[in-house]
């Protein structure tokens, strides 16, 4: 058993032979699979780490410019294994608890920092520490069949796990947030497309075609603008509208000095649709 923050990833991205979760890379387009569906996708020690390494080298990859998470057979994730962790954590002591949550911790670290759009496709049980692998995507794409359940009350411990009590609230509000993480109750998907969860609801024939399109129109996007939005959006919860306002005149003055501000002026001028190339 292994409470690394991460492990070394080789870069690019594309050259990285995953062991514990299934990556593929093609073209600007990287898909992370949860990949155990005999047991509805849970995670493991190694496979939270993983996903940090994966995610941090991507913020190093100049190729892969969008995400897409997803789980295998009908659900995406169930949390983590209830034999391969809880049972184990019942008998680690205080220091190694610790290690464990920062562990844990790290990968939703890694996807807020990366400056890649991650978008989650979200088909049937997304529990637990799944619940919060979706909730750290930028987007999701949901199904009706969906249940996503911030369960961890139920089993004796507090809504606050990586992050949910800053993040969750951003998404849904501060009251949804609360009930959710307060009773552990599942939030169906036709709820979570309501509540502003899901950005959009699919089939589940259809769900991970569906976030791959969002994943490559967006990655065909000015993707150094969009890295700054990501960026912006992190940044300015914590800020006042006046501290938003210098920051934005910042970023955006960067954003035009990129070429692809000046190839969709000039697309513009041409009556084109501009093409960019995210420089």
């Amino acid at each position: 058993m292994s409470l690394k923050t991460h492990h070394p990833v080789p870069l690019p991205l594309a050259s990285y032979k995953a062991q514990h979760v299934k990556l593929v890379v093609e073209g600007k387009l990287a898909t992370l699979t949860l990949n155990r569906p005999e047991r509805k996708n849970p995670l493991t020690f190694e496979s939270y780490a993983e996903i940090a390494g994966i995610f941090r080298a991507a913020a190093h990859d100049d190729q892969v410019k969008a995400f897409v998470i997803t789980g295998e057979g009908g659900n995406f994730c169930s949390g983590g294994d209830v034999f391969e962790i809880i049972g184990p954590l019942v008998e680690m002591n205080t220091v190694d608890l610790l290690k464990f949550t920062k562990m844990t911790g790290e990968a939703v670290k890694a996807m807020r920092a990366c400056p890649q759009t991650i978008v989650a496709a979200v088909d049937g049980i997304c529990a637990g520490a799944g619940a919060i692998l979706a909730m750290a995507s930028d987007l999701r794409v949901g199904t009706a069949k969906a249940k996503v359940l911030f369960l961890f009350n139920r089993v004796g411990l507090a809504g606050c796990d990586m992050g949910a009590c800053s993040i969750l609230p951003r998404i849904i509000g501060q009251g949804r947030a609360a009930e959710l993480l307060y009773t552990g109750r599942a939030m169906g998907g036709e709820e979570a497309e309501r509540w502003g969860f899901f950005n959009k609801l699919s089939s589940s024939e259809n769900v991970l075609a569906d976030a791959t399109a969002l994943a490559k129109d967006i990655a065909d996007g000015p993707t150094f603008a969009n890295g700054m939005t990501k960026r912006m959006l992190e940044m300015e919860w914590a800020m006042s509208v006046e501290q938003s306002i210098e920051a934005e005149a910042v970023a955006q003055a960067l954003c035009m000095e990129t070429e692809d501000f000046s190839r969709a002026f000039h697309a513009f001028a041409a009556k084109q649709k501009p093409v960019f190339e995210g420089n």
